[in-house]
Formats: structure tokens, sequence, C-alpha cells
């Protein structure tokens, strides 16, 4: 279990503050040399968090690869100019021409998109999955089956999965796991203790929390780093010093932020649960929300991010409740300090292998930092919007 001392201490080597608090900022593209010595040496630990070159990184890179490692463990944390890049380049680490993976059916759809427009241009077959189907993966895995992605919860309906059971199946066959392991920000979900080879976030989201910089990471385990690493690098990736920073200063307050966004989004969730306009709470704390007794027993806490289903509603009628919000913005992230709302009217087009059951609007939420009340009585006003343009309708 990660504690807020250790969020408060993370990566902050002596060798990397050089006497100060935080890390500094170290920009660097070229990085010189003295003596052929001292080159050679670089060149051959260049891996090894030693100044090489600046897509290698600087101290500002390594610190925060530290951080990030600290918090989720694993052997070493490759670092990504956004959360799609880090999904991307990790499965491109390790798939070539014939390999077949397995993709969650509830995946972030950038990722779906991947996998649909890029990886089958190169000759990789996708296989979407059930997010509830547990250990009965065994029978989707075929002989050159790679690897198995998971994303727990999902991003919109929120699925937990049975994160060590797949990832048992899928050692017994030879396959690697990689998780998204972006809801739980990398504290409340350990996933090297459950299986997973190679965990991934989007650190844009809860890591960064003040929604001003795009970055990923992906962090290995020993026998996987390595490969990441090195084919990482020989893709390009690298990112900026100053957004590094500034993700720094957000691992420091992560613990305390994602307690008030729990206290928070239960709350709202709580008050949710009782209006009529809502079907169905889709809040991996919630009984009613698939894979709960997954969640109960893996995490260790959860966020501001959870989705509800309305009892009636169509396209015109959800455009009057979210045309009208004060607190809530629209947009297309989560994990700030605000609070976000978006509306849903067609969660069927986003997956191929499960049914979507329900046959009314959901709404996805993300509960920021503002007063818990504000934001009720937001939602509030927006669902008498909801129920005046339905009744104008009839």
């Amino acid at each position: 279990m990660i504690n807020d001392t250790k969020i408060v201490n993370a990566g902050r080597k002596s060798k990397w503050t050089r006497g100060v608090v935080n890390p500094p900022v170290e920009r660097a593209s070229t990085v010189v040399f003295n003596t052929v010595k001292e080159m050679n040496y670089a060149t051959v630990n260049r891996g090894n968090q030693v100044l090489f070159y600046g897509r290698r990184g600087t101290s500002t890179a390594f610190a925060f690869a530290d951080a990030m490692t600290d918090l989720e463990g694993g052997a070493g944390c490759a670092i990504y100019p956004s959360g799609t890049a880090a999904i991307t380049n990790a499965i491109l680490s390790f798939v070539k021409t014939g390999d077949h993976i397995l993709m969650v059916d509830t995946a972030y759809e950038p990722t779906r998109d991947f996998c649909d427009k890029i990886l089958v241009n190169i000759g990789v077959e996708t296989t979407y999955y059930d997010p509830t189907i547990g250990r009965d993966i065994a029978e989707l895995i075929k002989e050159n089956t790679r690897l198995i992605f998971l994303e727990s919860p999902g991003s919109i309906t929120m699925e937990v999965q049975d994160v060590p059971g797949i990832a048992e199946v899928a050692h017994q066959h030879g396959c690697m796991v990689m998780l998204d392991n972006t809801w739980a920000a990398g504290v409340n979900f350990q996933p090297f203790d459950y299986g997973v080879d190679i965990s991934i976030q989007a650190a844009t989201k809860y890591i960064v929390g003040h929604s001003d910089v795009m970055l990923g990471t992906a962090i290995a385990t020993e026998e996987y780093w390595p490969q990441l690493r090195e084919n990482s690098y020989l893709m390009g990736q690298c990112t900026s010093p100053d957004d590094l920073y500034l993700a720094m200063r957000g691992i420091r307050t992560l613990g305390v932020r994602l307690k008030q966004h729990q206290t928070s989004a239960l709350k709202v969730a709580n008050w949710l649960a009782t209006r009529d306009e809502v079907d169905v709470i889709l809040h991996p704390a919630f009984e009613s929300c698939p894979g709960h007794e997954y969640f109960k027993r893996d995490f260790t806490g959860a966020n501001g991010l959870f989705s509800f289903v309305l009892t009636r509603g169509d396209k015109q009628s959800l455009n009057a409740l979210l045309d009208g919000m004060e607190h809530f913005k629209m947009g297309y992230s989560w994990g700030g300090f605000e609070s976000l709302i978006l509306g849903n009217t067609n969660v069927g087009r986003l997956r191929t292998a499960t049914k979507w059951n329900y046959e009314y609007p959901l709404i996805r939420l993300h509960i920021g930092l503002e007063d818990v009340d504000d934001l009720i009585a937001d939602l509030a006003r927006g669902f008498d919007r909801l129920n005046a343009a339905l009744e104008n309708k009839a």
C-alpha cells in the first residue's frame, strides 16, 4: 500500500535534487564530454540514467521516472508525450507482423482506433474481449497471441477486471499482460502485485492533476524493461523537462487530491442514487458496477471518475441538461481539479464483443475539487432542464 509519506518522497534522491527540495529543471539536447573515456562511459551506460543525449533524458526525467517506479513498482519507467503515446509505443515495442493481441472491449477509444487503423496495417490481429471474462479468456488465446491488454476500470462504463485471474492465465500461455492503470493513478492499485508486466498511465490525468500537461508513462518488470526502454527510445519518444517538473509537483499532492476526489464523488454518487432520473450508478465502489467484487478485493481507494445511466431521455433532452451546467464543463479528459461532464446516447458503438444493455443515455462525471454541494445543485438544475425538455416534447 502506498502512503502519503512515500508520495511526498518519491523520486527525490539527492543525486537528482542536489541539495534543494525539488529536482531542478534540466534542459538539454546535446551533452558534451571532455574525454573519450567520459564519452565511452556514457555510451555504454546510456540506458542507465546517465547523461548521454537529451532524448535519453536529463536528471529531471530520471527523477520523474524514479518517482513513478517508487509508486507503482517495476524495474523502470519509460516516459512519453501523452497517454496514447505510452499505450501505442508499449504495444509496438513487443508485437510484430503475424502476432495476435487480446484487447478489452471497454478500452479507451484511441486505443481501439490504434488497433483497428494502425496494427491491422502491419499485420497484427486484434480480438476484443468482454471485460468481465476473467479466467475464461483462456478460450480466446491463440498460438500467436503475444499480449493481453486490460483497462480496469473501463474508461466510460467502469467495469473492473479480474486482473490477477487474467494475468495467471496469460502467463500460463506465454502471453504478456499490459494494463492501463490510469484510473488508479498508480497508487490505488499496485499492478505488479497482481501479475501485470507493463503498467501504463496517462499521467496527463491524476499525476499532473492540473489539466495543463500531456504526459504518459509505461513501467515494466525486470523481464520486459530493457526491450520497452530501447524500443521506445528508437521510436523517438521523449518529453519536455518543464512538463516533467509540473508532473513531479503534481505527485506531491496526489494523495490528498485523490482522497478529496473520492470523498466528493461518493457523495455525489450517493445523491444520484436517490434520483428518479437515474437508473444505475457505474462507480466501482457500488455493487451495481460490474466487477465491484474485484474493486473491493484489489483496490485501496477510488477517485472522482464514474458514470451513471438515465431512466429516460434522448439526445435533445440530454443536450438540455448539458448545455446549462455552471460548474461542470464538457471536456475529453479528467483527473484535474475541475469537474467535467460528458453525455453519450450510443455507448454500444464503442464496443464489438459485448452488448450495451441500457436504452437511455449514459453520463460520465469527473468530480473535481469544488464544493460538493455546489456540484449537486448544478446537477439538480440539469435534471430540471432534462425533465422540462421531455415534458415539452410530450
